[in-house]
């Protein structure tokens, strides 16, 4: 015997939707939904909040940087910086030991060699180690992009219709392992 077509629907209608509800995750302690663009903290760089874009078509995560100048310490490769945090005067440079320099296409398709460090990177209440490239984003409109590496094993479930869902950064909070 067939069903109705009108019955069937209404039979899946009133299924529970928790595994397609982004918010169902939210505070299950399994996935936490973060929004296309988030509030984050770089403590190493005694960064106030950033608007970072969540990237998943970039690999490599990027950070606004400008005034590069590549010093050897102790036989390492480190280079010294200027974050132009929004309202802020280039006063304070930052360094960072170079992890790598890497090939990268930007915006515009044109490959880039760009300086590879490593930060500790703050997201909500959760804080971890990410590498991310060096770049001049002054014509861009987010400070830093958070690209899949970066994301990636951290149980994160991304929202393209949502913002701001981690919450502010909490700093000084526990690193969080990936999972």
């Amino acid at each position: 015997m067939r069903m109705p077509i009108a019955v069937f629907m209404l039979i899946v209608l009133a299924l529970p939707v928790s595994a397609t509800d982004p918010g169902s995750f939210a505070n299950t302690g399994q996935n936490q939904v973060i929004g296309w663009r988030e509030r984050i903290i770089l403590p190493d760089f005694g960064s106030s909040e950033l608007d970072a874009k969540i990237d998943t078509g970039a690999r490599t995560s990027a950070l606004h940087a400008v005034d590069l100048a590549v010093e050897n310490r102790e036989g390492e490769e480190w280079v010294s910086f200027h974050v132009p945090y929004p309202g802020d005067a280039r006063t304070t440079r930052h360094s960072a030991r170079i992890v790598d320099r890497r090939r990268i296409r930007n915006t515009s398709g044109m490959v880039q060699v760009r300086y590879v460090i490593e930060t500790t990177l703050v997201l909500g209440s959760r804080q971890w180690q990410i590498e991310v490239s060096l770049a001049n984003r002054e014509q861009m409109k987010h400070e830093i992009i958070l690209g899949r590496t970066a994301l990636q094993n951290r149980r994160l479930l991304i929202d393209p219709g949502k913002t701001y869902l981690a919450g502010r950064p909490v700093p000084g909070v526990s690193p969080t392992p990936p999972q």
